[in-house]
């Protein structure tokens, strides 16, 4: 997808925060090329423009989060993901709550929201962030790392001392049907020690079976089970694929990962932007450009020439 990207048409979803468990309306609007993701987050009668960018996330613990001005969304990783699986650049955000609604707990029905509106291209070209030397961070067991590729793909490694995860590793290059049959439907997963923990606190007040994987100490707690025999390392992938969309461009690069999760990939994507020497822009050239608004076609980055913007 070398042009940039919007919906054809409003659509609305709407449903429970997980934190809040309030219910929140979120409406999607088309937006023109070089507008960027943003999301207009009202309370009563107040209306605040938040951006879906690096410099605006303010909290990365239990979710990501941005905010401007004092007002805040939570929980836009799912979305996000789902937006950049689809190569959506710009999109207006109406939204009536503090957070994303959780639906399933995976990007599955934002996906086929998607799919049912329809995409469109938008006549600019797309800037691509394409990674020319790795960056590294460690913390104690945790670390994340990017490597230079042709692609953009995420290798992820969780471990966890309990028989239900132990150890998972996933690696992917990204497509946006690869991401909707393998990725988009993995559910966001947690204890039930933490889950209970986090209720009696007053946060995931609209968490339930329905919207995650919960496991206690025999194992996983839903009826139906997992969606993917590797679910949780899945997830992991989702959630980072959303985080990194807040750079703006799409990403030509390899990240690898073990047990890393927001707070991580916030800071590894400030890493990118604080390291340009590390990068550069690539866009697509003219000719490339001008067969790609004939044919409207999908084009993939290793079919065409590139040149340095």
């Amino acid at each position: 997808m070398i042009l940039q990207r919007t919906i054809k048409k409003p659509a609305m979803i709407s449903g429970i925060g997980l934190h809040s468990g309030a219910r929140i309306n979120l409406k999607m609007r088309p937006a023109a090329a070089n507008t960027g993701i943003i999301f207009h987050r009202t309370d009563g009668e107040q209306t605040v423009d938040i951006k879906a960018c690096s410099e605006n996330v303010v909290d990365t613990r239990m979710a990501t989060v941005i905010g401007c001005q004092g007002m805040t969304v939570s929980t836009i990783e799912h979305f996000m993901a789902a937006l950049a699986a689809f190569g959506i650049d710009n999109l207006h955000v109406d939204i009536d709550g503090p957070e994303v609604p959780v639906l399933d707990g995976s990007a599955a029905p934002f996906t086929r929201e998607i799919q049912q509106v329809g995409v469109k291209n938008l006549h600019r070209s797309r800037k691509f962030i394409a990674i020319r030397k790795p960056l590294e961070i460690i913390e104690g067991e945790k670390r994340i790392s990017i490597i230079p590729s042709r692609f953009f793909r995420i290798s992820f490694d969780i471990a966890f001392d309990h028989p239900a995860i132990s150890v998972q590793q996933h690696s992917m290059k990204f497509t946006t049907e690869e991401f909707c049959k393998d990725i988009a439907a993995a559910r966001t997963f947690g204890f039930l020690h933490e889950v209970e923990y986090l209720k009696a606190n007053g946060l995931a007040r609209g968490g339930s079976l329905e919207n995650a994987v919960v496991i206690d100490k025999n194992g996983v707690m839903n009826p139906e089970g997992l969606r993917y025999n590797n679910e949780f390392v899945r997830h992991k992938i989702l959630d980072a694929f959303g985080d990194f969309s807040l750079l703006g461009s799409p990403m030509l690069g390899h990240i690898r990962a073990f047990k890393a999760g927001h707070d991580l990939n916030a800071k590894m994507v400030r890493k990118i932007e604080e390291n340009p020497d590390h990068w550069t822009y690539v866009e697509f050239t003219e000719q490339a450009l001008r067969e790609a608004q004939k044919s409207e076609a999908k084009i993939f980055t290793n079919d065409l020439a590139w040149t340095k913007a």
